[in-house]
This record gives C-alpha cells, sequence and structure tokens, in this order.
C-alpha cells in the first residue's frame, strides 16, 4: 500500500520506508548535494563540521600564549627588584670563575685617582718572564677551620731579588701573615697549609707590572693585584709590594700584610669589594684601600657602591684585626 498524493498535487505519492527496493525520493536532489560536497578536502569537511570554531582555535592559541609570556617576565623581573647580592658574601665557588677578581675594571683617568698612584720608592722589574717558580717550604695545617687551602708561594722569572728582598724574605712573610691569628684563619672556617709541589689551591705570586697588567687589566692606569682563577693566582704587584700606597702613609710593612690578606681574600671567595662603613673606624680588609680610604675615593672605581661619600676610615691590614 502506497501514501496518497496531496490533493492538486501531480506528483507521484511517496513510497512507504517498508517497501523492497526503495528508491530515493529526489534523486536529483541528493545528487546535487552530493557534487556540492565532493570538492570539499578535508579542510572542507573539517570547516563544515564545526563553523566558527575553527577560526576561534587560532586565536585562542596566540591569546593563551600571550598570557604566559607577560606571566613570566613579570616573574622574572619581580625576582630581579628582589634578588640582592650581600657584598660580604663569600663564593666558594670563585675557583671556578673565568675573570680576574679584585681588578678595577672602569676607565678613569689616574688624575682622578690621585690617592692610587704609584709612591715614589725603589726600583721594581717592568717586565718580567711569565714564568714562576715555586718556592720550597711547607707547612702543616695552619688554623682550625674545616675549609684547608693549600698556597704556594711563588715568584715570577726576571725579577731582582735585591728589590724585593730575596726569596726568602719575601717567602716568610706571607707564611707569617696568613699564620696571624688576625687573618682569615681567625674565622675559624678556613685553615692554610703551605705546599711546594703539586697543584695548590693558591698561587701567591711576586708579579712584575707588565704581567700584572696583563693578568688583571690595565683599565685604570694604576699599579693593581689581584686574584686569577684560571691559574689560581694571587697576584702580588711587585711595584706594590715595593713602593706600597699613599693611604697607607709610608708604612710598607702594614700594606703588604694588607695585600697579601686582601688578595688572597678574593682567592677564598670574597669578590666583592667593601666600602669605609664608620667614619675613622678601621677600614675592612676588602676595601680597596691600594686606592684610598675614603669613600669618595674609591667610589670612583665603583660609582654604584652604596656608602656614605664623607667616611673615611684608618688603613687595616687584617680580616679580623681585634683577634
Amino acid at each position: 500500500m502506497t501514501g496518497s498524493a496531496p490533493p492538486g498535487s501531480t506528483r507521484p505519492p511517496r513510497p512507504r520506508p517498508d517497501q523492497p527496493l526503495r528508491a530515493r525520493w529526489d534523486p536529483i536532489a541528493d545528487r546535487d548535494a552530493t557534487d556540492d560536497e565532493a570538492p570539499r578536502g578535508a579542510f572542507g569537511r573539517f570547516l563544515h563540521d564545526y563553523g566558527w570554531r575553527v577560526y576561534a582555535l587560532p586565536v585562542l592559541v596566540i591569546l593563551t600564549v600571550a598570557l604566559l609570556v607577560v606571566t613570566v617576565t613579570e616573574h622574572g623581573n619581580k625576582g630581579d627588584e628582589t634578588a640582592t647580592v650581600d657584598p660580604k658574601a663569600r663564593n666558594a665557588e670563585v675557583a671556578k670563575e673565568t675573570t680576574p677578581i679584585g681588578a678595577p675594571t672602569n676607565d678613569i683617568a689616574p688624575a682622578a685617582l690621585p690617592a692610587g698612584a704609584l709612591p715614589d720608592g725603589g726600583p721594581y722589574t717592568e717586565k718580567g718572564d711569565k714564568e714562576f717558580r715555586m718556592l720550597e717550604g711547607t707547612s702543616d695545617k695552619i688554623g682550625t677551620g674545616s675549609e684547608v687551602y693549600t698556597y704556594s708561594v711563588e715568584v715570577e722569572g726576571g725579577l731582582n731579588p735585591t728589590d724585593y728582598g730575596g726569596d726568602a724574605s719575601y717567602s716568610k712573610f706571607v707564611d707569617t701573615t696568613l699564620s696571624n691569628p688576625k687573618s682569615w684563619i681567625g674565622g675559624g672556617k678556613v685553615a692554610f697549609r703551605r705546599v711546594d709541589s703539586g697543584e695548590p689551591d693558591l698561587r701567591i705570586s711576586l708579579t712584575s707590572t707588565d704581567t700584572a697588567r696583563e693578568v688583571c687589566g690595565y683599565q685604570i692606569k694604576l699599579e693593581t693585584s689581584c686574584f686569577y682563577p684560571p691559574d689560581a693566582r694571587v697576584v702580588i704587584n711587585e711595584a706594590r709590594w715595593i713602593r706600597g700606597a699613599q693611604s697607607f702613609d709610608g708604612d710598607d710593612l702594614t700594606y703588604r700584610q694588607y695585600l697579601v690578606n686582601h688578595e688572597t681574600g678574593h682567592g677564598i671567595g670574597y669578590e666583592h669589594h667593601l666600602p669605609c662603613e664608620q667614619n675613622g673606624a678601621l677600614a675592612p680588609i676588602m676595601m680597596q684601600q691600594t686606592f684610598g680610604t675614603s669613600n669618595s675615593q674609591i667610589m670612583a672605581l665603583d660609582p654604584n657602591m652604596e656608602a656614605n661619600r664623607a667616611f673615611t676610615c684608618r688603613p687595616n691590614a687584617w680580616p679580623y684585626p681585634d683577634k
């Protein structure tokens, strides 16, 4: 039985769905629909199925990435604002550094640092042979600290022993300075032991001016000393050893003690220089006393240093002067 056609219609009645061999009611319309869909590829079908969502997805991805970038940037900026470096902190990994520690890096004319000019005095060697000899001498552990630094005493070839007092004098002076309770052992954290072979932690080396300039840098045209981690070398500039510094007013003995302690301080991890913290007090051992004991003088080397420019300290050779 078939369905009845509507009144006035000439179209044949629609077959019932349960009749066998049922054909499509409107094959032409079906064919047209098929023809429309045929050219569509994968993207076309995707677009047909999901519509506006196709365009919304990339926009959402871009917005998400932008939000992540902003979040990370703000977090990083906050970290920069809150992270501060304690200039008194000790870097136990200083030996892994690859650049000189303690040498000034700003370009400053000598006239701007009159206190840093080399005083008049005896002769010194300008050009050595850049080869260092390790002087004989060993010691037991010096100090009670658990961190033991081995050190050697060395002299660059080409230096005139008459100028600096000879190997024995220099060697004894270094040993006596580092074994003093007022030196670094006085803090109870580090100890020293002298060796004359192998690879020491520190090579306390009397050095010609040209070699010191090459190792430490010569941005300021003043004689400086430094610590050079790649060679574990505590560079003691012979010109300073012999002539001292104006800020010590001719007290070369105290200045030499300061020189050994200050540069060794860099070698055991005290990377940063300190200002005068109290007017009239003893200068911190890690103050650049070679160039002055007034903040106004040393801040010409380090304009970012936070300190009272009016403060002036007294020269000091020791990390623990009250011991």
